[in-house]
């Protein structure tokens, strides 16, 4: 079942097109990992699929909904939710008041008990602000606050940006657990390892377009690497 199609996407930022004429469906259950530079254009698009970018032109549809021009918070109430780039926790909460603040009425397995469960990490800071928390410690309070919404679609920015490897070890062994129960997931990740070891299916983007798509099992790194930094036009 197809749970969201997009269809001929055009972003802009004034006179510049960040996203250009991007088409892409994603089945309920699936994870695609969505690939490429700086600058291609993946914030952008997951941006524009949550609400918080308006499309030039084109179309988003959610589950047989046209969503295109819906503002950001009714596409939460319908089950999208978006872990931005940079976290943008509310530093003067704690754990537990950044969670509780993104609860709504849908129906679903995650509670902050829940949350705390698959995030242990969180568990001994959950009354500490958000502020004083570790680069990991945010990501996870992030990605936790996205689930509180009982989301049907995750759209994940960058998850392990700026952390040290260790530190993106112990979030993704988390993340693992949500990915395990069949979340919907479309993930941008710049480590092509870890973007190929959890997806089902690869998107690469350069300057705004899409140029390779596939099934990880069956695609070669070189290929990926070559497609990611526009050595070759794959399609």
């Amino acid at each position: 079942m197809t749970l969201l199609r997009v269809a001929g996407l055009d972003c802009r930022y004034g006179l510049l097109q960040a996203v250009r004429g991007v088409s892409l469906e994603v089945a309920q259950g699936e994870i695609i990992a969505l690939v490429g530079a700086n600058g291609a254009g993946k914030t952008t698009l997951l941006r524009a699929i949550a609400g918080a970018h308006g499309p030039h032109s084109g179309s988003v549809v959610f589950d047989g909904v046209d969503i295109t021009r819906l503002p950001a918070h009714r596409r939460v109430a319908l089950g999208i939710a978006l872990v931005p780039e940079g976290r943008r926790l509310f530093p003067g909460l704690t754990v537990e008041e950044n969670l509780r603040v993104a609860s709504s009425r849908r129906r679903g397995r995650w509670t902050v008990e829940s949350v705390l469960e698959v995030f242990p990490l969180l568990r001994p800071r959950r009354r500490m602000q958000a502020a004083g928390l570790s680069g990991g410690e945010q990501q996870a309070v992030a990605i936790g606050r996205a689930l509180m919404s009982n989301p049907r679609l995750l759209l994940l920015d960058e998850v392990s940006l700026g952390l040290a490897p260790v530190v993106v070890d112990a979030v993704y062994r988390s993340l693992a657990r949500v990915l395990s129960e069949g979340a919907t997931v479309l993930l941008v990740e710049q480590d092509l390892t870890r973007a190929l070891k959890v997806a089902n299916r690869v998107l690469c983007m350069l300057e705004g377009r899409i140029v390779l798509e596939g099934d990880p099992k069956s695609l070669d790194r070189d290929q990926v690497v070559s497609a990611y930094f526009g050595l070759t036009r794959a399609i």
